[in-house]
């Protein structure tokens, strides 16, 4: 790719689903993985100049490109003290997941508080106003009102923009947090139950006890080119009341005995040419897309369309890596028959983590093992090295990675 089409490349952004646009995406950002990024990372410059960062969370969220490929891809590039921001950026999505898998219940009580949260819209005119008024990016607020409407329309949110939203949401317009994250993820490309989940409670203050995140005007001026300068925001941001459980033990993956299988994909990991362990001979191989389960409100037109469309790119690439005829595309109440018509005894999926696809898949799994069917978590060696270290805060996770990496065969 010649220098001025990697800097298009960059700049505009098309959230195409496929690996090989996220493949493009990773060979046009390799090179500013290092200071560059550190130094600019925080900026937003907008939804038509993404230079500064790397936009691939929604590759990476399906597993359509994976975690080692950015770390390796910044490596070959720069040395891991210059690319340490970046990475350590990266590990922040494992480290939400390994901590949510240790505490399930946090999940679970989100679910609780969203249901209550959304009845309440019905009962409350005022809260259901300015709910509305919020989603709809008709507050007044300068910077708030575009990004929810940039969110709606892209399925995309800088980072830094995500923290000033959501704090917004929290402590100027008072509204519930529960509802802001269920917005969130009916809406985000690579909306992720860990992620959003975590970082809402740490704008709260329900994450880290007594930390909370509060968005300033000069910041979001600083930050944004002066692009916004909103007035009337909260001075301050008490900590939502709230318990941090303590961890418990986590969920292990199934192994995977060798011979003859079928391969069910999900989002939750869309890497087919490396799910199935050696041994394992794919014989059948089917995909559903799960993203109607994130919320009661489903997911979004822009989120919808790209998560059934990195499936169906999966499906092709595991057809032709395979060497099957084809792979079916699966409706939810049609996935215990494909199961049984495959004639294996083994499916093998990737490991659904704490989130919506979980519960459809174990309710699968209970299915299937009674006519004899193994319904097979595998789980790869990246969150099996990683999740143990989020059993707290970051710092742990952080300063063990680069002998986790080293681990795992990353020359750091």
């Amino acid at each position: 790719m010649a220098m001025d089409a990697l800097v298009d490349h960059i700049e505009r952004v098309a959230f195409e689903p496929t690996r090989q646009a996220g493949l493009a995406r990773l060979a046009a950002f390799r090179g500013r993985m290092g200071r560059a990024y550190a130094s600019g990372r925080n900026h937003d410059h907008g939804p038509d100049d993404r230079s500064n960062v790397s936009v691939l969370s929604p590759w990476v969220r399906t597993r359509t490109v994976l975690e080692a490929e950015l770390v390796g891809a910044a490596l070959e590039k720069h040395t891991l003290s210059s690319a340490e921001k970046f990475i350590q950026e990266v590990c922040w999505r494992t480290y939400f997941k390994g901590w949510l898998e240790h505490r399930p219940g946090v999940w679970a009580d989100y679910l609780a508080d969203r249901d209550r949260q959304l009845d309440r819209l019905s009962t409350n005119p005022a809260l259901g106003s300015a709910y509305r008024a919020a989603v709809a990016g008709e507050t007044g607020v300068s910077g708030f009102d575009a990004w929810a409407r940039e969110l709606v329309e892209t399925g995309y949110l800088h980072n830094h923009a995500r923290m000033w939203f959501a704090s917004i949401w929290i402590f100027t317009l008072k509204l519930p947090w529960a509802l802001g994250a269920d917005f969130f993820l009916n809406h985000l490309l690579d909306a992720d139950a860990a992620s959003n989940t975590c970082s809402w409670r740490w704008v709260g203050g329900l994450h880290t006890a007594g930390k909370t995140y509060l968005a300033r005007r000069s910041n979001i001026e600083k930050y944004t080119g002066g692009r916004f300068s909103p007035g009337g925001l909260a001075p301050e941001a008490p900590p939502l009341l709230g318990d941090i459980p303590p961890p418990g033990a986590l969920a292990a993956g199934d192994s995977v005995a060798p011979g003859p299988v079928a391969l069910l994909l999900t989002e939750e990991d869309l890497h087919v040419e490396s799910l199935c362990p050696p041994g394992a001979l794919v014989q059948a191989l089917g995909g559903v897309c799960l993203a109607e389960f994130r919320s009661p409100g489903g997911a979004g037109a822009a989120a919808a369309a790209f998560a059934e469309g990195v499936v169906d790119d999966a499906m092709d690439r595991g057809a032709s890596h395979f060497g099957l005829a084809g792979a079916e595309r699966l409706p939810v109440d049609g996935l215990e028959a494909w199961c049984r018509q495959t004639g294996c005894a083994t499916i093998v999926t990737g490991f659904p983590p704490v989130g919506w696809a979980k519960p459809v898949l174990d309710e699968l799994k209970g299915a299937l093992a009674r006519d004899g069917i193994a319904l097979v978590y595998h789980q790869r060696a990246w969150d099996q090295a990683f999740w143990p270290h989020a059993r707290k805060g970051f710092f742990g996770l952080k300063k063990a990675i680069p002998r986790i990496l080293a681990e795992l065969g990353q020359p750091v």
